[in-house]
């Protein structure tokens, strides 16, 4: 059964917006989703100041893109003194226009502080008398069902008039970034990045032994130059690879990890290997073949017709369980065999 998508308006046409505010997710794999949402807004509203409003990784992620006007960083877990501050530096005016594409409600509250009379989100987080639009959550016989982030994005946004491009997700990167990047890894051999890390919790993990056994494997048959992609907060894990790996694994950078440098590093790879977190979405925003390690999460969440690659997962009575921390044995990642990821890896490499 397809999911229903229902419209609630309290304003249906609150008019042509002077300025549009997107208010992006917390998360860079799914702010990667919104990506064709924000230029479904860009391509309805061409002459309209673009503005972006997100922690400041995602504004990271963000930076570079062509068509957004400005980016706006809001302080993660904005508590009510933060948020009045940005209001005295940002205000919305009488015809502008907010889009939520975060659930919470504090992205509601945000937006009415800083003025926003047109606010448009899903009705999700209690915060429906915030919104002058409301959109239904998707459902499935009455239940409340994932759907791909990017599919959820632009469902939001047609409520504007804006359709899909059918582009996929967008990111860009820096010229003089891809260029050092490109300097560093010269030599012979296909580049493979393997992000082990998952900032959802250990849950999404494959475990780290088993990304040095296929960094191993793709280096001695494939001749591939391996890339470590590990960021602030996954040092523990970029060790225990870097501890059992007999190949060389460098690094995307030199002591300083950036979301810039990430995004440099991954859209120069021939093919991105790792967890379903943030850096898969920069791959195929990029469109560099994935093998994603899915365990906990749904794929309904994060599977789009974008990815070019292969998602490896296996079915468990326990799953999937959307929790960052898994309660028994972990089966959903142990089940998945190191000859079985080289292989995917492989079947995407480019001839040599």
């Amino acid at each position: 059964m397809k999911p229903v998508f229902r419209r609630l308006d309290r304003n249906p046409d609150p008019g042509p917006p002077g300025r549009v505010a997107a208010f992006v997710p917390n998360w860079i794999g799914d702010a990667a989703m919104c990506t064709p949402a924000l230029r479904a807004l860009r391509r309805r509203f061409p002459e309209t100041e673009l503005i972006a409003l997100g922690r400041s990784s995602v504004c990271a992620l963000l930076e570079d893109i062509p068509w957004l006007d400005r980016l706006i960083t809001i302080p993660a877990r904005a508590g009510l003194a933060a948020m009045m501050r940005l209001s005295g530096d940002f205000r919305l005016r009488r015809h502008d226009r907010a889009v939520l594409f975060s659930h919470s409600f504090r992205s509601a509250a945000l937006a009415r502080i800083l003025g926003a009379r047109h606010v448009l989100g899903y009705a999700r987080g209690s915060r429906s008398p915030l919104l002058t639009q409301r959109m239904q959550p998707h459902r499935e016989n009455n239940r409340v069902v994932p759907i791909y982030m990017a599919v959820e994005y632009l469902e939001l946004v047609r409520a504007w008039g804006c359709e899909d491009d059918g582009s996929g997700l967008e990111l860009h990167a820096k010229p003089a970034l891809v260029e050092a990047f490109r300097a560093r890894f010269r030599g012979p051999g296909p580049l493979v990045g393997l992000a082990p890390g998952a900032a959802f919790g250990p849950s999404k993990c494959w475990p780290a032994e088993r990304y040095a056994a296929v960094a191993d494997a793709l280096a001695e048959r494939a001749g591939a130059q391996c890339v470590l992609l590990t960021g602030p907060g996954e040092e523990a894990t970029r060790d225990a690879v870097l501890g059992r790996a007999r190949t060389r694994l460098a690094a995307y950078h030199d002591g300083a990890p950036s979301i810039a440098l990430l995004k440099a590093a991954i859209s120069q790879l021939d093919v991105f290997l790792g967890n379903d977190s943030g850096p898969r979405h920069i791959a195929v925003a990029f469109g560099v073949p994935v093998v994603c390690l899915m365990g906990p999460t749904s794929p309904r969440y994060s599977s789009g017709p974008y990815e070019k690659g292969a998602v490896l997962r296996i079915d468990v009575p326990c799953g999937p369980c959307q929790k960052p921390v898994c309660a028994t044995d972990h089966r959903c990642m142990t089940g998945i065999a190191v000859e079985q990821v080289v292989q995917a890896a492989l079947d995407r490499l480019p001839s040599i």
